[in-house]
């Protein structure tokens, strides 16, 4: 009988835990909904990028006239720039089916051989961070984009058999977020390439209308500008700050995206005027508070902060350094001036800062 009750309680904490991750689980499903139902479908619907997108028009549309799949596309950039939408794009504006991928995804030259044989002609093949695919497929990969075909090894050794496969014309759609990792050889065999940058505010406050009128969200003029600003020049970091505004002006407002709304949520959801978020200010606060502004060693500011290396170098970083509050010597990372001045710090005596 004593252990009656603490088992009833364990059954019902896992209970309660289960129904938790399900309704985690459902928030992401939502959120990726969410996302998906935001990307235009046609080259004429994507906002910004308007060199990459004038170029790549030029090239789908000879495409088209000429009754080929188009050239292999790379697309080099940040995260969160639309070079997935711009994939999707690319199959929809040729009518071809789009089949995706991701280099981490492809371990083996077999699991590239798999998705190569299932390709239909025309289909367009989208490899998402292409700049990790392992070294044999990579090398898999330049025969099947150059020639349309593939050599099959059966067995191994002396007795190792090379069968070729034929593939049908398709088009590859790389992404990368490093296109310094891409060797030159795949490089090389991609037709076009495009680089997307940073969005301006106005680019951004037009992705921000279009979305807000599919979300059914009645947003303002300067509550679209006031979120375009904090958004780092990233189109799906902008999408996203606009949803936490709407759920804070159905919440806790009066269901309408304005100005009050909009600084409220984001003051919520610890995005300040220039758009650092947590992590950013946690990283100026160690380089600052406890390295003395530095220089200091990557790993060392990423135990400071509870963060993986990583993850402070391909999240935080790159921002920081475009915005000026972070340097890189060759003895780490340094804190500019106008990092302390952020924090409302002083900064050291003048000349003392990159000693």
């Amino acid at each position: 009988m004593c252990c009656a009750p603490p088992c009833g309680h364990s059954r019902l904490r896992v209970a309660d835990v289960n129904e938790e991750g399900l309704l985690a689980a459902e928030a992401d499903e939502l959120e990726r909904a969410a996302e998906a139902a935001l990307r235009p479908r046609r080259l004429s619907e994507f906002v910004g990028q308007r060199v990459v997108r004038d170029q790549l028009s030029l090239v789908l549309e000879a495409a088209i006239a000429r009754r080929r799949p188009p050239d292999h596309v790379l697309l080099a950039g940040p995260p969160g720039l639309g070079k997935t939408t711009l994939a999707m794009i690319v199959a929809s504006e040729v009518g071809a089916a789009l089949r995706l991928t991701s280099g981490p995804a492809i371990a083996h030259p077999g699991d590239l051989a798999a998705i190569l044989s299932g390709l239909q002609e025309h289909d367009v093949l989208f490899i998402d961070e292409i700049h990790r695919l392992a070294r044999p497929a990579e090398e898999m990969l330049y025969l099947a984009m150059e020639d349309f075909r593939v050599d099959i090894v059966v067995g191994k050794g002396a007795g190792a058999t090379a069968i070729p496969l034929s593939l049908p014309p398709f088009t590859v759609v790389g992404a990368t977020t490093r296109a310094g990792l891409l060797p030159a050889p795949l490089r090389d065999r991609f037709g076009f390439t495009g680089h997307m940058d940073f969005y301006e505010t106005a680019d951004l406050e037009k992705v921000l209308a279009r979305s807000s009128r599919l979300l059914g969200i009645e947003l303002s003029g300067d509550a679209a500008h006031e979120i375009a600003s904090r958004s780092r020049g990233t189109p799906r970091i902008a999408n996203r700050l606009l949803r936490r505004v709407q759920d804070w002006a159905q919440v806790r407002g009066e269901g309408v995206a304005d100005l009050a709304a909009a600084e409220a949520a984001l003051r919520v959801f610890e995005v300040d005027p220039r758009g650092l978020d947590r992590l950013d200010r946690a990283v100026l606060r160690a380089l600052c508070e406890r390295f003395g502004g530095g220089p200091v060693g990557l790993t060392s500011v990423a135990m400071a902060v509870g963060e993986e290396p990583e993850t402070v170098e391909t999240v935080a970083e790159p921002f920081l350094l475009r915005e000026g509050f972070l340097a890189r010597t060759p003895r780490g990372r340094i804190a500019t001036e106008l990092a302390w001045r952020h924090l409302g710090l002083t900064p050291p005596a003048a000349g003392t800062l990159f000693d």
